[in-house]
């Protein structure tokens, strides 16, 4: 049996920076790297285990036995063993064997593993990351429109319920995703998918929110290419890819990152600091260099070797305050008595600026749900750098509204307009995410009163309204066709329900909507900033209507936009016009072929030069009952793109491009 041959791929200055938290592209040393040693084929492994008595590797190529393969310790006390092992190849299984201080032997997956056994086994796969993108022109395309000023209609995504397959019994491969997602995603006009968390994780019901395998795709749906070749699919067919990312807590399974050698080495001992009473999982030590390094490492591993072309951090509010989730004296305040938690603060702002500094055109999404100041203001500014954030409140107070009878509406009317009042605090990104369709919620369907015609109508403004609201989308898959139940990760989404008229109708508005949003400036150019907003009434509370205008440049066209939040139609209906001439309907969700009635059409209208609302011009409108309706003066640019087209789940494979040599290659153009 070869024994292990002292190696190492850690300079000093690797160690040192690791051991300052500023090692940010820790995974190309640590974890297991296949190579050649002095003719030898085989690996090389290094893990961070300072409290360890022994740490050894075990797997198939030593039938699991720890006197075999010990790993030697780092003289420059950094607390890392490595080794060198002949013959290993790419497939064999591994897990290091660990000797804690107290003597109690611990098995542990590999913290900087690239891909798992399906689980529930646990162990490491000894792998690599080779792989011939092609998606340059996707990279170009980003780096040349990175910013703001730009549509982002994401399509939330859970891989293992998209499409299930076999009777609904099994999820769909990451190369059979790769074969329908695009397509379909691209045919609906989003510009972005985020995949819930794709990280390796034990128990499928966590949705991926707990996490064992920080540095490798799921084994469930594939291998890291095949993850590689969805990623590439989808950049092929024009669309981004976000993924969510948790550096807020993780499980405490016996081969995870908890008590990993033998002590709180991830996490803070203390449970007031490191449990997580909501989760019941452990809270990351973000006081701790080495955690630093692993984590913003991770963080650019995703956007480097797998072309991520952003990241939503998931549970940012949980990570801000010390006292989140908790009562009192169950936690403790910072050094200045106060109930922010200052590490995790200090973290979050390293964590932006590193990846906009390394990545300028990648975008990252906080979902936080309190009033924190400036999530999405630079760290400069004394924010905390995030490019977006999830608006939290616009997503409550708007399906609260909704769920009120609309002869109510009236009584309600603060609660829909309430959101203009900080809309421009932020970067505001407005989700209908998968926690709205879950725990007894409902789907959005169930929240709309009334009898099926009311139902849909209303779903279809509810959509409307978002898509017209300044800010970016977020849309959780099966609610652009009006999925009937909560989603299910056994079941998958109801796929069957596109067949029928009124389903077809709203996920054909949404399609709609998406390729609106995506060719009108007006909607996104000036998304985040009060100069994109105006409004021409928010006070007719009485017969629950409302009406602004979406602005861009100088040079773009206007939108405006009337809502009627009743059932109620409303005749020769006078609102203000800010220009002359003529505006023409471009959408209206009454509409025969989105499930509406048609009977209720304003086409071409010509502008009177009688003032109102404060403008100098005016529109006498016909407004659909629980229906929007959209104007523009120059609607040619919008009709040149959309179309009528029915999106499908049945979408072709994407184009195969030849494969050219290099791996892992990422666009000149991209910043490395």
């Amino acid at each position: 049996m070869t024994k292990v041959i002292s190696h190492s791929l850690l300079t000093d200055f690797d160690v040192s920076l690791f051991r300052a938290g500023k090692h940010f592209r820790i995974y190309r040393k640590l974890g297991s790297h296949l190579l050649e040693l002095e003719g030898q084929p085989g690996a090389y492994f290094g893990v961070w285990a300072p409290n360890a008595r022994n740490v050894s590797v075990i797997g198939s190529f030593n039938n699991w036995n720890p006197a075999v393969h010990p790993l030697a310790p780092r003289l420059d006390g950094s607390g890392i063993w490595e080794g060198f092992i002949p013959s290993v190849k790419k497939g064999d299984l591994y897990k290091y064997r660990i000797t804690a201080y107290d003597g109690r032997r611990l098995e542990k997956a590999d913290p900087y593993g690239k891909f798992f056994e399906i689980p529930p086994n646990t162990a490491t796969v000894v792998w690599d990351w080779d792989y011939n993108w092609q998606d340059e022109a996707w990279l170009k395309h980003r780096y040349q429109n990175a910013g703001l000023e730009q549509p982002f209609a994401v399509y939330e995504v859970h891989l293992g319920s998209w499409m299930k397959q076999k009777g609904g019994f099994e999820s769909l491969s990451y190369r059979q995703m790769a074969e329908k997602l695009p397509a379909y995603v691209k045919a609906m006009g989003f510009t972005h998918v985020e995949f819930l968390p794709v990280m390796e994780h034990p128990y499928f019901p966590s949705w991926g929110y707990q996490i064992t395998g920080y540095y490798a795709p799921t084994s469930r749906y594939g291998t890291p290419q095949d993850f590689m070749h969805l990623i590439d699919a989808l950049h092929q067919a024009g669309i981004g890819v976000i993924l969510d990312w948790v550096p807020s807590h993780f499980p405490n399974d016996a081969h995870g990152l908890a008590d990993f050698d033998g002590t709180h080495l991830y996490d803070h001992a203390d449970p007031r600091k490191g449990f997580h009473p909501d989760w019941k999982s452990a809270i990351f030590n973000y006081d701790r260099y080495e955690v630093r390094s692993f984590l913003i490492s991770n963080a650019l591993f995703w956007l480097d070797l797998y072309h991520a072309d952003g990241l939503r951090v998931d549970a940012v509010a949980s990570m801000l305050y010390l006292d989140y989730s908790r009562k009192e004296g169950q936690w403790l305040p910072n050094h200045l008595g106060g109930k922010e938690n200052l590490e995790a603060i200090s973290f979050l702002k390293e964590f932006n600026d590193t990846v906009y500094r390394e990545y300028p055109d990648a975008m990252t999404i906080a979902e936080e749900s309190t009033a924190w100041p400036g999530v999405s203001h630079p760290v400069w500014e004394g924010g905390l750098g995030f490019g977006q954030k999830w608006m939290m409140g616009w997503m409550h107070d708007t399906l609260k509204y909704f769920m009120i009878d609309p002869l109510f509406r009236r009584h309600h009317h603060n609660t829909i307009t309430f959101s203009i009042v900080y809309a421009f605090s932020e970067h505001f990104m407005l989700p209908l995410s998968h926690d709205e369709v879950v725990h007894g919620k409902g789907p959005l369907i169930d929240r709309m009163p009334g009898d099926q015609w009311q139902r849909f109508a209303s779903l279809r403004l509810l959509f409307g309204y978002m898509w017209t609201h300044p800010g970016s989308k977020l849309l959780f898959m099966g609610g652009e066709f009006g999925q009937t139940t909560e989603w299910s990760i056994e079941k998958g989404i109801q796929w069957h329900l596109v067949d029928h008229p009124l389903h077809q109708g709203v996920q054909r508005w949404v399609q709609r909507l998406n390729h609106l949003y995506t060719s009108m400036p007006a909607l996104y150019r000036r998304q985040f900033s009060p100069e994109g907003f105006e409004w021409i009434d928010h006070k007719d509370y009485l017969n629950s209507v409302l009406v602004y205008l979406r602005k861009g440049n100088t040079t773009d066209a206007p939108v405006l936009v009337a809502l009627n939040f009743t059932p109620v139609p409303r005749y020769a209906y006078v609102v203000g016009a800010p220009e002359s001439g003529t505006w023409e309907e471009i959408l209206n969700s009454d509409a025969p072929e989105y499930g509406g009635t048609g009977q209720y059409v304003n086409g071409k209208l010509k502008a009177l030069k009688e003032p109102k609302h404060e403008r100098p011009y005016s529109l006498i409108l016909t407004l659909p009952p629980l229906a929007v309706v959209i104007l523009t003066k120059k609607p040619a640019a919008y009709r040149n793109k959309a179309t009528s087209e029915k999106a499908t789940t049945t979408a072709p494979k994407p184009p195969q491009k030849k494969q050219r040599s290099g791996t892992n290659k990422r666009a000149k153009s991209t910043a490395e």
